[in-house]
């Protein structure tokens, strides 16, 4: 009976990777990370800096244009090399283990932890709204959901992927009750918009980092892209098909705003989704965009959960030192002690940020050049694996090969330049290289455990 039953354990956590999540559940993930909290916060700060309503659009459709472009070399890397660990194995293949443990080592310890952390206080701070509880309100309600998403996300993926696609659908469902408050109630009066003028604004390529931000998330596919039924072309449906949808409802969006406020109102707004829904709806209006705000950080969370125990458990199977994170459970068809993991450092930085107001933001915010660079080398893996890896099977190649990548390679150069210049002007680029630091001591110690 002891005997039979320890079979049947082992067989449970002795699993892989296997093709179990629908396309839509695949877009249902794309979407909730991508749709966080930059399109509720920054249009009034494209809108000013593009300065017209024609220079505004164009700086939205500019970025969707290049996200598209940046997804079609994710669409060939990951159709190609098809893996749970997305970016960190496309770098282990195209420069060795050792680069792809330091982009490992920053993702777990800050970039996608610091991240469910944050957006974790988002979804505090509406809750502490509704009902506090205490002091450390925000910090508290922070902490319960990040233990309850790592819990639905231990339960298994089927479990996952059902919460993540119930909130997606309601999430996209309440953005929309926000473009129709907009464009039902149109801004009466006011000064006319600018027109736009015949030269590119000068700030028009600050903006683009905002709207770039606000369209990020989408490269997460290339985490699930063993995962999606359909074979290896599925991974390039999904990324079409998530970034039309994000690209739809954000247009959507703005326009809303755009009809509600007036450009010169947009340009002004604190909270420009709020105002809309205020106008339409009165003090349900508020309410409404917190609800949505709340719904959009816990979709955002989940979903970056999904992804980030993915990267957890490829580092657990290249080093000896984290072979804990490298167990799949068969039966869940989830890394269990991968997610575990996630949900234990998410869970600290909430600690470290309610003790340390803006800390855990801080650590993000600073520690972008790192993330930016790890992108940068993505971008260019692309041309190094035409070069090594030149008879392994494409079932999708990017289109206007060279030109298309050399374009996502010089946006990237482009937001690793912008990020370090703000890192350098606030001084606190020292963030960054304090976690590189301590990654090249966690690197010593796994060396010399020696690597499989």
């Amino acid at each position: 009976m002891s005997l039979a039953h320890s079979s049947d354990a082992s067989e449970r956590t002795s699993g892989a990777p296997r093709p179990v999540l629908s396309v839509f559940d695949a877009v249902m993930i794309i979407t909730g990370i991508v749709i966080g909290g930059g399109i509720f916060a920054f249009p009034p700060l494209v809108a000013g800096m593009t300065g017209s309503v024609q220079w505004m659009y164009g700086a939205w459709i500019f970025g969707a244009v290049l996200a598209l472009i940046g997804a079609l070399c994710y669409a060939e890397l990951s159709t190609s090399l098809p893996n749970a660990g997305g970016d960190y194995h496309f770098l282990s293949r195209a420069y060795g283990k050792d680069v792809s443990f330091f982009f490992a080592w920053a993702r777990v310890t800050v970039i996608t932890t610091g991240a469910i952390a944050l957006l974790a206080f988002v979804f505090g701070d509406y809750m502490s709204r509704v009902l506090p509880l205490g002091t450390h309100s925000s910090a508290i309600y922070a902490a319960l959901v990040v233990v309850a998403l790592t819990a639905v996300n231990v339960a298994g993926l089927r479990e996952s992927t059902r919460t993540q696609n119930t909130m997606s659908v309601l999430l996209v469902a309440g953005m929309l009750v926000v473009v129709a408050a907009g464009l039902l109630a149109p801004a009466s009066g006011g000064p006319a918009a600018p027109p736009a003028g015949s030269q590119v604004p000068a700030l028009f390529g600050t903006s683009l980092l905002f709207v770039l931000f606000t369209y990020s998330g989408w490269n997460e596919a290339a985490y699930i892209s063993a995962e999606v039924k359909g074979g290896p072309r599925s991974i390039v449906k999904v990324l079409f098909v998530s970034l039309a949808l994000v690209t739809a409802i954000y247009l959507l969006f703005v326009t809303a705003l755009l009809s509600g406020l007036g450009f010169g109102g947009l340009q002004d707004s604190k909270q420009a989704a709020a105002d809309v829904a205020q106008k339409a709806f009165g003090a349900a209006g508020e309410k409404l965009i917190g609800a949505v705000v709340a719904l959009g950080a816990l979709t955002s969370i989940n979903a970056t959960m999904i992804v980030a125990a993915r990267t957890n458990y490829s580092l657990g199977n290249d080093w000896p030192i984290f072979r804990f994170m490298s167990r799949w459970d068969a039966g869940r068809d989830a890394p269990v002690t991968a997610f575990v993991v996630t949900g234990v450092i998410s869970t600290a930085l909430v600690i470290v940020a309610a003790y340390n107001q803006g800390g855990v933001k801080f650590m993000v915010d600073f520690t972008a050049p790192v993330f930016w660079l790890f992108f940068l080398l993505t971008a260019v893996a692309l041309f190094v694996l035409r070069f090594r890896l030149p008879h392994i099977a494409r079932p999708f190649k990017v289109p206007m090969y060279p030109v298309l990548p050399i374009v996502f390679v010089l946006t990237c150069v482009f937001l690793l330049y912008r990020s370090l210049l703000f890192t350098l002007e606030n001084r606190a680029i020292q963030i960054g290289l304090y976690l590189m630091l301590a990654g090249i001591v966690v690197w010593v110690a796994a060396r010399l455990r020696g690597s499989s």
